[in-house]
């Protein structure tokens, strides 16, 4: 088991919780100077562990709390210490055992493992862990090795007995006494009992002597009354004695107290001052921190926004990308398939357009034969039908006229076709212009709208950086303006301050002349004399503005001329009152100074421009600055000076002038303080301006560059809206070109159709003419016959041939038919659709395009100018950070040193008041002590004629002896009140009370014999304890002095009243005195015998030793001790002090064999110590009288010896 830890807060010099680091389980040493608090740190253990702060008052209590320089006062103080239980020595069943100790004005309180506890549990558990009561060598605090040195032999012995654990045999002997003098007092009460009821009974028996007795009584009362009142009277004479002792040095007091007061009222105006500039500046530093950590805020939560936005920019670039990807294949493969039906189409439609011409032909002279056949069998019918040619020729006539009809109405027809086929086809060539004009328009939008993307993006990055530019600006604007507001109410605290220094006229009439040279331009106008000097040694600055006085406030002017026109103003506008010095009127005479240092003349010490000589000359020309008034009057009467001393007491030929409390209202002072905050204000008010004009441009900019960016966006939005309608225009414009095409390619045939049936009835009208030529026959000739039969084979043939060329017209028709439906409506729609879908990812990257590369480029670049900004910001608020800390450590040493001085006021205003009360008290005492006085010797005379006796009987007897007599005459007196007339019924009852009286004064002797055994008993255990531990604790020197002193001898010798007695017996052997053994009273002390060069030398006596040696000695006998009953742990404070460097040496080493087995925990001065110790630590004290510890390195505990050691 071993200290772990130690946490103190409150206790002495410990103000503030010190957590100390966690100790060595082996040597531990701790470092420090002199009263920086070693000590407190081992009382603080020692408050925890035993019984030295046990039953103390409001005071003892008060003396533990911490009392240093501190703002608040310490209420409650506390130590806790954490063992480490690893061992299990508490028996608490944990690792680790915290134990606290909390003291204030009204509290004591322990607490174990963070639980409330008594100190009788607490000092149990410490006894069941090691910590034994009756060894309180555990704990060595500074200064019990040099008592131990000093020690006597007897004192020794009483050691000796608190080792041996005789406290519980001596506190079970005090128990026994305490009963037998309770039970002698009972004997005794009952005894005086006895004689009371004896003397009663004697009384009652001898009733006839009182009278006697009674006049006896009452002169020894008179006698003693007059001894009391005569030693009153005396005790009164001499407290109003010493009562004006105390009001003559309370007078002396006060007149030193009255000299510091005022020094200490301008070192508190001075450190008000520094501490309110230091507050305004932490003010300035914390808002500015605010304001970055604002910016910060925004910056990364921008940071953040803007990472959110690459990454769903690079997200949607890669579902964009694939969605693309995806529809470009599909594009490619309906292509591919495109041109496919495209070269199956174009392979199929020459040869579906050959047999459809072939058809056409085919089908032509399949008519123009059926034509003729027709004619042929119709002329043959006519043959047969017609009698004569002239019915025949009105027929034809008729049919020709018809045929011509119809031949007319088809071509009309034709041409009709014609000028629908030439409309169709003007129709079309505009719709194909059309629809390549939509589609340059559409490109022309696509290019704008990437232009106005990459116009949007410089933009936005122009107004960014702008943003920034203008952030600094609001953060230097904040600034400002709590610089600026603070500035002017300085100023204007500086320039109240200063006006209770002058009357209100001339503090008005100084701010007019201010007002009127501005409004008339007047030149020659130098201001008043305290703007045109400095005082470049401040020492002199007190002599300065007496000698100066209202002077200081005079304006200086070039001439009288200059002064006149500014009275007329001021008297037009009643604007106050100044005095002014005009330059070309005054003449200051010279004078001779002395030539010597204790004179020197003022003006040499005050620095101004020499145009305004004369009107320095005309002020502080005849003054010299001496030491003190005795040389300032030598020279004023010798050179006929002015002199002043640096403390401002003037001298003249008028006297002398000094003393009148001055403060803080040096007129110099405020309007330094004037001046300075002036020039701070307006500067401070100059660059806010410049700040605010700055703003409110780039805020012009920054608008106009959002208004240039909206605009763009919205040109890009009009764009992109108008494009859908365009698509969906040159859809259309498609669907009517195919449509075109389709009803060119009917009217084409139309035409052609129409054209073969109009050449078809050409040739039946010019068949018919013929036949009107010809004349009527009965039938067809050879040739037409013939014909007609070639006409029918051929009719034959041809309609066969047409129909063979009708069916592959028909199948290569639907198998184009089916490609072109399969094209049109589904293979190019489809690729319009995809296209379209392209073109909506086109203008998502138009969206993309001007946001997805450029965007994502621009987004990157205002993500790496964020970066930079919070880089910038994150180290300016780290220099803000350490500026502020830097602050608050000067505040906190300016407000210590201004709380010092303020408790030095304090005292001193607590001296003046506690003067003030003395002094009432004072009166007030002197005014009860005098009634007194005079309430004694009326009492003196009231007694009347005394015998002789009184004036010496009584004299020097104590005054409660004499009180206590007076009570008992008096009491004797009170029986002579009244004659006793039951006296028989009284003596009976008497006779009854001594009886049972006498029966318990027996049970109480018998009692008594019990005791008196017990005692007995008790002291023979007590010797048996005392000569064990005697024996251990002798062999236990002798081995540790053996070990720290290999070539010396030491031993403990136990003096008895017979080794007094015959004291050549005391070299004998250990037998000898075992021999000798008799009862604790025959020990009259131990006594030491040591030799630091022989084991076989008589030795010297501890009295004979040297102060090392002694030490030694004493270190010797504590660590024999210790190991009589050791402890978990040993605290050393400083035992090395007295040491020989050999033997501090020797000690070390014996330290650390035995923290092997304890911990030690010391303090040194020396070197020696240090070399063998486990861990180091140092105890530092500040000025605010607060100490603290810390772990440190060997290297530094040696370095602090080190320098201790010079410094001694």
């Amino acid at each position: 088991m071993h200290i772990k830890t130690l946490t103190i807060q409150g206790f002495k010099s410990y103000r503030d919780q010190t957590a100390i680091e966690p100790f060595s389980p082996r040597h531990n040493v701790v470092v420090g100077r002199n009263g920086s608090g070693k000590s407190n740190f081992f009382a603080a253990i020692r408050f925890v562990l035993s019984d030295a702060y046990t039953a103390m008052s409001r005071e003892e209590r008060q003396s533990l709390l911490h009392e240093g320089v501190s703002v608040t006062t310490t209420l409650s103080a506390y130590v806790e210490i954490v063992f480490d239980n690893s061992d299990s020595r508490f028996p608490t069943g944990k690792d680790e055992v915290v134990l606290r100790r909390t003291i204030g004005l009204k509290k004591d309180e322990y607490s174990l493992d963070k639980k409330s506890v008594n100190k009788a549990d607490v000092m149990n558990l410490l006894e069941s862990a090691g910590f034994s009561k009756s060894n309180p060598y555990y704990i060595v605090p500074q200064g019990r090795i040099t008592s131990l040195t000093n020690a006597k032999d007897h004192e020794r012995l009483t050691l000796l007995k608190e080792v041996a654990g005789t406290k519980v045999y001596e506190q079970r002997r005090s128990e026994s006494l305490k009963l037998m003098e309770e039970t002698k007092a009972k004997q005794a009460k009952i005894i005086e009992v006895l004689t009371t009821i004896q003397e009663r009974l004697d009384e009652l028996e001898a009733e006839k002597e009182e009278l006697v007795e009674f006049q006896n009584k009452d002169k020894e009362r008179r006698c003693l009354e007059y001894s009391l009142y005569q030693t009153e009277l005396s005790e009164i004479t001499q407290a109003l004695e010493d009562l004006e002792d105390e009001r003559e040095q309370e007078v002396v007091n006060a007149e030193t107290r009255r000299k510091a007061f005022s020094e200490r009222e301008k070192q508190i105006e001075k450190l008000e001052t520094d501490i309110k500039a230091a507050k305004q500046k932490l003010s300035l530093a914390q808002l500015t921190k605010t304001g970055y950590d604002d910016e910060l805020s925004d910056l990364v939560r921008s940071k953040t926004e803007i990472q959110c936005i690459i990454a769903d920019l690079k997200q949607a670039n890669e579902r964009g990308e694939e969605q693309r990807e995806a529809l470009q294949a599909e594009l490619r493969r309906l292509d591919q398939r495109i041109t496919g039906v495209e070269a199956e189409l174009m392979e199929i439609t020459p040869e579906w357009q050959d047999k459809v011409r072939e058809d056409r032909e085919e089908k032509h002279r399949l008519d123009e034969a059926q034509a003729r056949l027709q004619a042929l069998g119709m002329k043959r019918g006519r043959v047969a039908r017609y009698t004569s040619k002239a019915e025949r020729d009105k027929f034809l006539k008729k049919e020709i006229t018809d045929l011509s009809n119809f031949e007319k109405t088809q071509t009309e027809l034709a041409a009709q076709v014609g000028e629908e086929l030439n409309a169709a086809r003007g129709r079309l060539g505009e719709v194909e212009a059309k629809v390549e004009e939509i589609a340059v328009s559409l490109d022309e939008r696509m290019d704008k709208v990437k232009q106005f993307g990459d116009e949007i993006a410089l933009l936005r990055e122009e107004g960014a950086s702008l943003s920034e530019q203008r952030k600094a600006l609001w953060r230097e604007d904040t600034k400002l303006t709590s610089s600026l507001t603070h500035a002017r109410e300085e100023l204007r605290n500086a320039e109240r301050h200063l006006s209770t220094m002058m009357d209100k006229d001339t503090g008005s009439g100084l701010r007019s002349i201010d007002n009127i040279v501005e409004r008339q331009g007047l030149e020659g106008v130098y201001g008043p004399l305290y703007k045109l000097f400095e005082i470049p040694d401040k020492k002199y600055s007190t002599a300065v503005e007496i000698t100066a006085g209202n002077s200081l406030f005079h304006v200086v002017v070039d001439s009288d001329q200059t002064a006149t026109r500014l009275v007329d103003t001021m008297m037009k506008e009643r604007a106050g009152r100044v005095t002014f010095i005009p330059l070309n009127r005054i003449k200051p005479k010279p004078v001779a100074f002395p030539e010597a240092g204790d004179a020197v003349p003022l003006l040499s010490k005050i620095k101004y421009n020499e145009a305004h000589e004369k009107a320095f000359q005309q002020v502080f020309g005849k003054t010299a600055v001496c030491q003190d008034l005795t040389i300032a009057a030598a020279y004023v009467r010798s050179h006929d000076l002015n002199t002043i001393t640096l403390a401002g007491d003037k001298v003249d030929r008028k006297g002398a002038l000094t003393g009148g409390y001055q403060g803080n209202r040096s007129r110099l002072d405020a309007i330094r303080a004037v001046t300075t905050w002036n020039s701070k204000y307006q500067s401070e008010l100059r660059r806010m301006n410049e700040v605010k004009a700055t703003t409110l441009q780039l805020d012009q900019r920054i608008t106009q560059v959002s208004g240039q960016i909206s605009a763009l966006e919205q040109k890009r939005k009009t764009i992109l809206a108008n494009r859908e309608p365009l698509s969906l225009q040159s859809t259309e414009l498609h669907r009517e070109e195919q449509v075109l095409k389709e009803r060119i390619e009917k009217l084409e045939n139309s035409l052609s159709d129409l054209d073969v049936e109009v050449k078809a009835l050409v040739a039946r009208r010019d068949a018919m003419k013929q036949e009107m030529a010809s004349p009527l026959t009965n039938a067809l000739s050879p040739g037409e016959t013939r014909e007609m039969e070639e006409l029918a084979k051929e009719v034959g043939q041809r309609q066969k041939s047409l129909i063979e060329l009708t069916a592959r017209k028909n199948e290569l028709g639907s198998r184009r038919n089916l490609l072109e439906i399969d094209l049109n409506e589904s293979l190019r729609r489809r690729r319009e659709e995809l296209r379209g879908k392209l073109e909506n990812l086109g203008e998502a990257a138009g969206s993309s395009s001007a946001s997805t590369s450029e965007d994502l480029e621009s987004r990157k670049r205002e993500l790496g100018s964020l970066k930079a900004s919070i880089d910038d910001l994150t180290g300016k608020i780290n220099d803000i950070e350490i500026e502020s800390d830097n602050l608050q450590t000067e505040i906190q040493r300016l407000a210590s040193s201004l709380e010092n001085v303020h408790n030095q006021q304090a005292e001193d205003n607590r001296g003046i008041s506690k003067q003030q009360k003395n002094a009432e008290r004072y009166l007030t005492k002197r005014s009860v002590l005098m009634s007194k006085k005079d309430e004694c010797n009326k009492n003196i005379r009231d007694l009347g004629v005394l015998p002789e006796e009184a004036f010496e009987k009584y004299m020097g007897v104590k005054p409660d002896r004499l009180l206590k007599r007076l009570h008992a005459v008096n009491e004797g007196l009170k029986k002579f009140a009244h004659v006793n007339k039951k006296a028989f019924e009284q003596y009976t009852n008497f006779t009854k009370q001594r009886d049972q009286l006498r029966v318990r004064r027996k049970d109480l002797d018998d009692s008594e014999a019990s005791i008196a055994e017990l005692i007995d008993v008790l002291d023979q255990r007590k010797d048996e304890a005392i000569e064990r531990t005697f024996k251990q604790v002798s062999k236990n020197f002798e081995e540790v002095f053996s070990r720290l002193v290999p070539a010396g001898r030491g031993r403990l010798i136990m003096q008895k009243r017979v080794d007094l007695e015959n004291p050549e017996n005391e070299d004998e052997d250990d037998e000898d005195e075992d021999r000798q053994r008799s009862s604790i009273d025959n020990y009259t002390g131990v006594s030491i015998k040591v030799s630091f060069n022989s084991k076989v030398d008589e030795g010297l006596r501890i009295q004979q030793l040297s102060g090392g040696q002694k030490s030694l000695v004493a270190l010797a006998l504590v660590f024999a001790i210790q190991k009589c009953d050791p402890a978990p742990f040993y605290l050393f404070d400083e035992i090395d002090a007295n040491l020989d460097a050999q033997y501090r040496t020797a000690v070390a080493t014996m330290i650390h064999e035995l923290s092997e087995s304890a911990q030690f925990i010391t303090t040194t001065f020396r070197p020696e110590m240090l070399e063998r110790a486990d861990k180091y630590y140092g105890v530092l004290f500040n000025n605010q009288k607060v100490s603290s510890i810390s772990s440190i390195s060997r290297e530094e505990a040696q370095e602090f010896v080190d320098q201790e050691a010079q410094a001694q």
